[in-house]
Parts: structure tokens; sequence; C-alpha cells
């Protein structure tokens, strides 16, 4: 039986490891996190959001900050998020790592950023990394490479939000 899927066939070019890193960022969707009892982060109304791409090879950037702030308004949506309002705190992350390898038979995908909650006044409420990683088995008839990234989104995002409802303002 001849075996369609073209990267198996650079495997033995040597090729394994290959980073595909975000060719499927475009089929991911959004995570929706909901709490009704934080519908934003230290009882704030309104934050700024400011998503910076670090990674080393920044393909569809635009499309993972993009997924990323869709994530965050649907999952806090008592919020009201802005670039720059000076009179509202800020929430910063920066995205170091989103990718998928393909390595044998299993899909190895990575997500890692880190967040950072400051007051109107830039002193930090809280700070945090948040990462995931998952293996995946090369499954025949799926998009392997989306859904271990999809996965990784969940996890990384849903460490992202834990963090995010637990931030208070002091006194």
């Amino acid at each position: 039986m001849r075996d369609s899927f073209p990267v198996r066939r650079l495997l033995p070019l040597g090729l394994a490891g290959w980073t595909l890193c975000c060719s499927a960022t475009a089929g991911l969707k959004p995570v929706l996190d909901q709490d009704p009892a934080i519908p934003c982060p230290g009882g704030q109304k309104v934050w700024n959001l400011q998503i910076s791409d670090q990674r080393a090879e920044r393909r569809n950037a635009e499309r993972l900050q993009a997924l990323l702030r869709d994530s965050l308004s649907s999952s806090l949506p008592g919020c009201r998020w802005t670039a720059q309002d000076a009179s509202a705190p800020t929430i910063r992350i920066e995205i170091y790592r989103f990718a998928a390898n393909f390595d044998e038979s299993v899909w190895e995908a990575t997500a890692e950023w880190s967040v950072r909650a400051e007051d109107v006044s830039g002193r930090t409420l809280t700070e945090f990394q948040s990462s995931a990683s998952v293996a995946r088995p090369d499954y025949r008839g799926f998009d392997n490479e989306r859904e271990a990234l999809q996965q990784v989104l969940e996890r990384a995002l849903r460490r992202t939000l834990t963090g995010l409802r637990a931030v208070s303002f002091p006194g």
C-alpha cells in the first residue's frame, strides 16, 4: 500500500524533526473557557492588551496574535480590550514558542509565552510563564499538526486564564 503522506517520504532524507511551525494556524479555533464568577481579571472592566511575537520564525504571527486575542476576549467576556488606554491596566503576552515538529511517527507540539499584568502606573500585579507540550501519534486521515497545535493552545491558554483570574489589585 502506497503511503500518501509526503512528510514520511522526506524522513529518509534526514529531515525528521523538521519544524512545520504554524502552517496549520489558520485552522485553529479560539479557546473558550469562561468562568462566570470572574468575567474580567482583577474586577477591572477595561484592559490594554499587548501581544508580541518573539519567536525566531514568525510565520503567521498576526494569525497567532489574533487567535490569542480572540480566545481571551471570548473567555473573559466582561472585559473591554484596548491597545493604548492610559487609564487602564495592561496585560502583556510575549510568545516564545508555538510550533509542531514531526519526529518519526509522532507530532510534538509546544506553546510557550510569558504573561505580565501591570497596573496603570506600570507596577507588576502578576507575572508567569504559560507553556504546554503534547505528543500526538500520526493518525491517518487527520491533520495531526493542527490537532497537536490546538491541544497545546488549549492547555497553555487555560493556564494563562487561571493566572489572569487570580489577579488582584493591592489595597
